[in-house]
């Protein structure tokens, strides 16, 4: 059976347990701190789940260039590709994700299983990613390195050996990802119904300390992405996602659901949330507000939600 939302702490153990787990399962580590891009990595050689791999926002989940890659040199445009999205973290091309999944030796065959130690801020860019490209077989483990620990289960500061080289296949996506053009045809239509994942300050425009312009897009409603985590630090209830969904949607159609933030990751735990209480897949707008805002001639707003 695969898991394609959520994963406990218990459920891992008994994959890990299986007798074929090097070939069937492979775990990823995607711990980041946005304002210290490096601490990410440091945290994962401290501490991570024994065999997991090394998943970094700017140089494995993002088409970034300017910026260091895994050998410290700066990484050229040329070497980024044409990314998939804009904003401050493009989404890399189908193709390039492809050959980095290959170079970790992910395969299609296997059961992926993504978790952070920042309340899924960033393992969820992960799990969008591979539903992207046509990979149904991941899920988030629950509550995170956090609640891996506190079930008594081991981590490591080791260094993981390397895996063989395999050849990863992109597959149909299962999941919509929608551009900027796109966002702005359909502004203020019943066919689009826009969800903010950002903190409400920001999101009402009361401090911006990355993008250009304070606001939002018009029109979009907010959706806190920590909303969707209980005091245990896992996701809420199915039963309680829906019923917080459905208040904050209104009359408003589900499947007209565009999610994005600041740059397209923070948006993923609103779009997790949807298919945990049962929603049929919402699209992201991976550029988000980091490239709307960019855009001369959009507009923006300044307030409470609608």
């Amino acid at each position: 059976m695969a898991y394609t939302t959520l994963i406990s702490p218990e459920e891992l153990r008994q994959l890990q347990a299986r007798p074929d787990n090097a070939t069937a399962l492979m775990v990823f580590d995607c711990s980041f701190d946005l304002m210290q891009p490096e601490a990410g990595e440091r945290a994962y050689r401290e501490a991570h789940i024994p065999g997991a791999v090394h998943a970094d926002l700017d140089n494995a989940l993002s088409a970034r260039h300017g910026v260091p890659g895994k050998d410290g040199n700066v990484i050229t445009q040329k070497e980024a590709g044409v990314p998939a999205s804009g904003g401050r973290h493009p989404l890399p091309s189908r193709e390039r994700f492809a050959a980095w999944l290959s170079s970790v030796g992910f395969t299609n065959a296997m059961q992926a299983v993504v978790y952070d130690r920042n309340g899924c801020n960033y393992c969820g860019r992960l799990w969008w990613m591979l539903r992207w490209m046509g990979h149904e077989a991941v899920a988030v483990l629950d509550g995170g390195l956090q609640a891996w620990q506190a079930a008594g289960n081991p981590v490591t500061g080791r260094d993981e050996p390397a895996h063989f080289q395999s050849n990863f296949v992109p597959g149909t996506p299962l999941e919509r990802l929608v551009d900027t053009a796109q966002v702005a045809a359909s502004l203020g239509t019943p066919g689009q119904t826009l969800v903010d994942a950002r903190a409400a300050p920001r999101y009402r425009g009361e401090v911006e300390p990355l993008d250009p312009v304070a606001g939002h897009i018009p029109g979009a409603l907010n959706r806190p992405f920590g909303e969707n985590i209980g005091p245990d630090g896992r996701f809420k209830p199915a039963e309680q996602l829906r019923a917080e969904f459905e208040a904050l949607l209104a009359d408003r159609a589900p499947d007209t659901v565009v999610h994005h933030c600041g740059s397209g990751v923070s948006a993923v735990p609103n779009v997790l949330a949807m298919r945990i209480a049962g929603f049929a897949p919402t699209a992201l707008y991976a550029g988000s507000w980091s490239e709307w805002s960019n855009n001369p001639g959009l507009p923006t707003r300044q307030g409470p939600q609608p």
